[in-house]
């Protein structure tokens, strides 16, 4: 006896086929039911399923009867595209290595030409991976197949047919006689030019092509797969009509609650089978945690459309330390300074970072800003920052003429010095030679800083985390929480982030100079003592 289905899995009971059929379609059982025994006949390679038979869950299962099942009066397949999109670890890599088997061995197109292609080889291979597995564990298939793990080419001796993935390069692919397309993570192509070349024209010689689209959302919303996720929403609520275009969506819209349980479940419809509640309920707690994990969140875990660009520091966040300071109390108390020199058109930041003498104190962040009085009238109609009344009520200070003068920065600094004990200055390197001397020369403790992850990544995670708790004061000055605003951070393989003014929307330089005062705050308390060494650094 084979294997049978474990009696908590569940099974579509009630197949309705879908409401996008013809009126001159039919449902053909029979090659329905061929479909679904040769994908049930495979065997799961991931997870707790691995080398257990491919039982379809019921969205699955939905797809393929409707997919291959629906033909029109002449027996062909009614759709010729269809487009998946749902939350990752939802089983669609293997669904998809499943359909490019069927269309490989079982589909009975003589020559069938069967390609994997995505945004790279790499992400292509995925899938093909899968399919080579499951070949292997079917004694079946693998006797009448050759598979070239290098070339990632799998063989079906039977009728001439191969499955192949793809190079990334375009300019190969004209002329190919696609009978079927697995085309993975549609969201991360570059452009459209690979969807347009494998799909317009490249199965016309075919009775009844295929291209099968999985993804999940992305953040480009000028992409070939926005444009076709859009499609694929407007065929669904009525707004538009292709005969050929089958579409499946399972994510959460804009207005859905993505705080709700019950809707993580539109999102993933393998909830409780492939996919443990527990990972998403851990996964949804650290989104809340981290804001520059919500977005990761709703993108992969809910399928939702977000912008690539994430808010840093939330408001409610930042707004914590929205409490008056008293300046007259900061007089002759240590404080460490943080200095992000502009280029000579630019804003200019300086932010003085007082630690806490004991536990109940808190750290208190003054900043002071500098910008050439010429730029400030374009700066204002451009970008629609409020300079102007930013220098009137004293937050930047306006120098003359359109470049910003040193001399007048250092000055600043001097002055300051004979208000609070400044101990040191870190400062970029770039750009800072000069004043690096000059400064030096009037007795202060220069420490160049980097902006690499090395030295930013450990100060950048300790601010946000003081943010969160609270302990940071810095008195609501408008500039600086503008700027909170606009920070986005770049992450590398290690976790490590820094803030990146590349892709920040605007100015970030007063967040980027107290970041570095407070690392040397930080590396100053408890006599030299190192805070990232006693409590950790946060991962964020």
């Amino acid at each position: 006896m084979g294997e049978k289905r474990p009696e908590n899995y569940p099974k579509l009971t009630d197949y309705q086929p879908t409401q996008f059929m013809l009126e001159t379609s039919h449902y053909d059982p029979a090659r329905a039911g061929r479909a679904v025994k040769f994908i049930e006949n495979l065997k799961h390679t991931k997870g707790k399923w691995a080398g257990k038979r491919f039982w379809l869950l019921p969205w699955q299962e939905q797809i393929v009867r409707d997919v291959f099942g629906i033909v029109d009066e002449r027996g062909r397949r009614q759709f010729r595209t269809a487009f998946v999109e749902i939350g990752k670890k939802n089983g669609k890599s293997e669904l998809a290595a499943a359909v490019a088997l069927y269309l490989l061995y079982a589909d009975g197109e003589p020559s069938a030409e069967v390609y994997g292609a995505a945004a790279d080889r790499q992400q292509a291979s995925i899938v093909f991976d899968v399919a080579h597995q499951m070949v292997n564990m079917s004694p079946a298939l693998i006797k009448r197949s050759k598979i070239m793990a290098a070339t990632k080419r799998i063989v079906n001796y039977r009728n001439a047919s191969f499955y192949q993935v793809l190079s990334a390069e375009i300019g190969t692919k004209h002329g190919l006689n696609v009978s079927g397309l697995v085309f993975d993570e549609v969201h991360a192509q570059p452009n459209r030019k690979l969807y347009d070349v494998l799909t317009k024209g490249s199965g016309d010689a075919r009775e009844q092509p295929l291209f099968f689209l999985i993804t999940t959302a992305g953040t480009d919303k000028e992409s070939i797969c926005y444009e076709l996720h859009t499609k694929a929403l407007d065929i669904l609520a009525g707004r538009k009509v292709d005969h050929t275009f089958y579409p499946v969506v399972y994510g959460l819209s804009d207005d859905d609650d993505w705080h709700d349980e019950r809707n993580w479940y539109k999102a993933n419809p393998s909830l409780g089978q492939t996919i443990e509640i527990e990972r998403v309920r851990d996964h949804y707690k650290e989104a809340l945690e981290n804001p520059a994990e919500e977005n990761v969140f709703k993108q992969l875990r809910l399928n939702m459309w977000v912008s690539s660009i994430t808010r840093f520091i939330p408001e409610q966040i930042y707004d914590k330390g929205n409490i008056p300071i008293d300046q007259n109390a900061l007089l002759g108390r240590d404080c460490y300074a943080g200095l992000d020199l502009s280029s000579t058109g630019d804003i200019t930041a300086l932010v003085l970072m007082f630690p806490p003498r004991d536990d109940t104190e808190k750290y208190i962040m003054l900043p002071f800003f500098w910008i050439p009085e010429d730029t400030i009238p374009i700066r204002v109609r451009r970008a629609s920052v409020p300079y102007d009344s930013w220098v009137k009520q004293g937050y930047v200070y306006a120098t003359e003429g359109n470049v910003i003068h040193y001399d007048f920065i250092e000055k600043t600094i001097e002055d300051l010095s004979t208000k609070y004990h400044i101990c040191e200055i870190a400062v970029d390197r770039w750009n800072a030679t000069q004043m690096i001397q000059n400064l030096e020369g009037e007795g202060f403790t220069m420490v160049p800083f980097g902006q690499g992850f090395k030295d930013m990544s450990p100060p950048t995670k300790e601010f946000y985390k003081l943010l969160m708790e609270g302990r940071i004061i810095h008195g609501g000055n408008p500039v600086m929480r503008w700027m909170s605003g606009n920070v986005v951070v770049d992450r590398d393989a290690a976790e490590n982030i820094k803030p990146t003014k590349a892709k920040s929307p605007e100015k970030i330089d007063g967040i980027v100079a107290a970041i570095m005062a407070l690392d040397r705050c930080i590396r100053h308390e408890q006599n030299t003592s190192s805070v990232y060494d006693e409590r950790g650094i946060l991962f964020i």
